[in-house]
């Protein structure tokens, strides 16, 4: 039976490991990641209120996981919240975890006041994107810069 919950600190080697799976293909790694850069962004993720793992667990394996932050205070829209990572596991896929996922997302933020949910999602994602649009949530375009 699938459930969703917070992740703890004891989790950060399975989620390491599942979050190996957003560089395959067409992901890449980005620059600069390290498994010790993001064991340290987990437990502040973990740890912080204005932050969140939140793991589908089936038969007390982690197969799906979405890191969730309040991100800004914005004069148009209000509290952001900020959906960073989201990924299922390759054996688990189209079996209804990632929209449980993205569900559990949206009320963790809601319940932190925010008034939307963003992401962003490379243009190779092409499934990602079908599986966005398919759950209500409205495309745009983002642009971002490294610094």
């Amino acid at each position: 039976m699938l459930s969703i919950r917070p992740a703890s600190r004891e989790d950060e080697a399975a989620v390491l490991a599942l979050v190996e799976e957003l560089f395959e293909p067409p992901g890449s790694r980005p620059p600069g990641y390290g498994r010790d850069r993001a064991g340290v962004a987990f437990r502040g993720a973990v740890e912080d209120p204005a932050a969140d793992v939140l793991l589908a667990v089936d038969d007390g394996r982690i197969v799906g996981l979405a890191s969730v932050y309040v991100d800004v205070h914005t004069i148009r829209f209000g509290r952001r919240c900020w959906l960073e990572d989201l990924v299922v596991t390759a054996t688990h896929r189209s079996r209804g975890i990632g929209r449980r996922l993205l569900e559990a997302a949206t009320d963790w933020a809601r319940a932190r006041r925010c008034t939307h949910l963003g992401l962003v999602s490379a243009a190779a994602r092409r499934d990602a994107h079908r599986f966005y649009l398919a759950n209500r949530m409205a495309a745009s375009q983002h642009f971002t810069r490294p610094v």
